[in-house]
């Protein structure tokens, strides 16, 4: 019988983080999420007692400071979670000799380019956010040769917070909304995201020559948000759930304290090229985890 292929998942509690653990493995792989009580980025010493204690043949780094505007403000919170934490696990990969795979976002683009984003384009952070994200990409790279940065974008499920299941929360109490319709994105589900992590953790470990560095995934097509209120009401109407009118406005008029790009659509062409990974349309994205929340609410 072969040895168990053991994966250290980081950020299990987050949406991505909840949908690699639900997702499919191969027989054999033993999957480890564990809290930040038991294992705290911010502290090389519990990292180290974790390589130490389990042989790990991949990390997949899911954790991060996602609070954008509260961003602003805790600065030095941001970049221990999304600088100096993948500092520290690239520093242990490498030091175990296995791949890392580091989740990122658009947020490290300035929404200036007219175009889809390649991952070759100018990095520009507009606020803290991306800056410390961009800086937790360039700590993999360096420390850790046998590195993936997977940035995606707008990241949506029926786990945690997220734009959709706010969009359904706001629509039950409200006739109309209003929804910046000047920001431009490809919407994601954290499904299709673990998918493509899972490809590319389980390619990485059979193959040490595996290609490495920074690559983009989103659902395919684009719209505004906006737009993706509007398809997310017409699919919750459509299943007898919570809609609302959508008045499109400029971003303007919904001002926060860290700064949006105002276009955030990523190409996906390298990640095709190297890992075979498809995306599906955001549209077939947004169906499925309307359907199922639908079918929460239904039938709790």
């Amino acid at each position: 019988m072969a040895d168990p292929i053991h994966i250290l998942i980081t950020g299990g509690a987050g949406q991505v983080g909840l949908e690699l653990q639900a997702a499919a493995w191969p027989e054999g792989v033993v999957l480890h999420a564990p809290t930040r009580a038991e294992l705290d980025l911010g502290d090389a010493a519990s990292v180290r007692a974790a390589f130490g204690a389990t042989p790990f043949a991949a990390v997949i780094n899911a954790g991060a400071h996602t609070a954008v505007d509260k961003a602003e403000t805790e600065v030095a919170a941001a970049f221990a979670a999304n600088a100096m934490g993948p500092a520290v696990l690239a520093d242990a990969t490498r030091e175990a000799g296995i791949p890392l795979i580091q989740v990122s976002t658009d947020y490290v683009f300035d929404g200036s380019k007219a175009g889809l984003y390649v991952e070759t384009d100018p990095v520009g952070p507009l606020g803290v956010y991306g800056a410390s994200k961009l800086a937790g990409e360039l700590a993999v790279r360096a420390g850790n040769p046998r590195s993936v940065v997977l940035r995606t974008a707008w990241v949506l499920s029926v786990h945690r917070a997220n734009f959709l299941k706010t969009m359904l929360r706001l629509a039950a109490d409200r006739a109309g909304l209003r929804v910046v319709g000047d920001q431009h994105g490809c919407p994601t589900s954290a499904r299709d995201i673990a998918a493509a992590l899972k490809t590319i953790a389980l390619n990485m470990i059979a193959d040490a020559d595996a290609p490495t560095g920074v690559y983009q995934f989103v659902n395919a097509g684009e719209t505004t948000w906006a737009g993706l209120a509007s398809e997310i009401f017409a699919l919750s109407a459509a299943a007898g759930g919570p809609s609302a009118t959508v008045e499109a406005i400029p971003a303007s008029e919904y001002p926060t304290p860290a700064r949006r790009p105002s276009n955030s659509r990523l190409s996906t062409e390298k990640l095709t090229r190297d890992y075979g990974v498809a995306p599906r349309s955001w549209q077939a994205a947004v169906a499925e985890i309307v359907t199922e929340l639908h079918a929460e609410r239904t039938h709790p």
